[in-house]
């Protein structure tokens, strides 16, 4: 197993001292996250092949690994312009994971829930151009399904991706999305099986408590999706259920410590994840083995 940090709340800190600062929180992975002078939110890669050998050499420094590289375009988008444009991003954001050593990305299926069906269609038309560029470069892809995507069910979203029929195409299952894809956190992951080969761990609460009135938005009604990334035990997610499923499921993949909500105090709340996750994870019958880099 991997055990990873998503250092979105550490994207203050340039690029190729992140290595670094990631190794002395004690993680030896890295989920790389969308960054403005890497892989920005939805527009093509900031980066150079010179910063690409750059970061590479310093993540050997620090004895730090990618274990995936997470781009997020609009390839699922009802705009064809947009779609296409986001198929040429995603092809410079492959190339450049290759250039680093790295065998696996990890995404969404984006689009919207307010088109369903054209933005499936916009999703099956980006993987016919896409799978060939994963098949020739040897990148795996786990794919999730978002709060607000055209696909949000967490059973339904498996079947899809066993609907892809490529096995560089695997599952990741989000916790703090719990709520959203249809609280079944053991369901959905045992309908996964050996498809789930990626996991993001944070906190959420539940949107659905308190009659739907968890959370009020104005005007009622409105179109809007709302959780949380939180530190583990902030939230409702019942994490005994999350972890115990793991191991019946015999998980071995990444494990990512996917936390948001803290960059007032970030490298607290990541050693705090880490920690935490460990505490649970010596907690299986047959502890897991965790892989180091090189």
């Amino acid at each position: 197993m991997k055990l990873a940090l998503d250092p979105y709340m550490l994207r203050d800190v340039p690029l190729l001292e992140l290595p670094g600062v990631v190794a002395g929180l004690g993680y030896e992975w890295i989920e790389l996250s969308p960054r403005e002078d890497f892989t920005p939110f939805y527009n093509h890669p900031r980066v150079d092949d010179g910063t690409v050998e750059k970061f590479r050499t310093a993540l050997r420094a620090a004895g730090v690994g990618i274990s995936s590289v997470l781009p997020l375009y609009r390839w699922s988008g009802p705009d064809e312009d947009d779609r296409q444009a986001a198929v040429r991003y995603w092809k410079r954001a492959i190339q450049i994971t290759s250039d680093l050593g790295v065998d696996t990305m990890n995404s969404e299926f984006n689009g919207s829930n307010q088109d369903v069906v054209r933005c499936e269609g916009q999703f099956w038309r980006s993987m016919e151009e896409l799978l060939p560029v994963f098949e020739q470069e040897g990148i795996r892809l786990a794919l999730e399904p978002h709060p607000y995507d055209w696909e949000e069910d967490g059973i339904r979203a498996v079947d899809l991706v066993r609907g892809i029929n490529s096995p560089l195409v695997s599952f990741l299952y989000c916790a703090p999305h719990t709520f959203h894809q249809g609280d079944d956190c053991a369901g959905i992951m045992e309908r996964a099986g050996d498809l789930l080969t990626m996991v993001h761990v944070a906190d959420s609460f539940s949107h659905t408590a308190s009659s739907g009135q968890r959370y009020i938005v104005n005007p009622p009604g409105a179109k809007v999706t709302v959780h949380q990334h939180l530190d583990i035990g902030q939230g409702e997610v019942d994490f005994n259920e999350f972890f115990s499923t793991l191991e019946k499921v015999g998980f071995d993949g990444v494990m990512s410590s996917s936390v948001f909500a803290w960059e007032d105090r970030a490298r607290e709340s990541s050693v705090f994840m880490r920690e935490t996750m460990t505490d649970y994870l010596s907690r299986w019958s047959t502890p897991p083995t965790f892989e180091s880099p090189g």
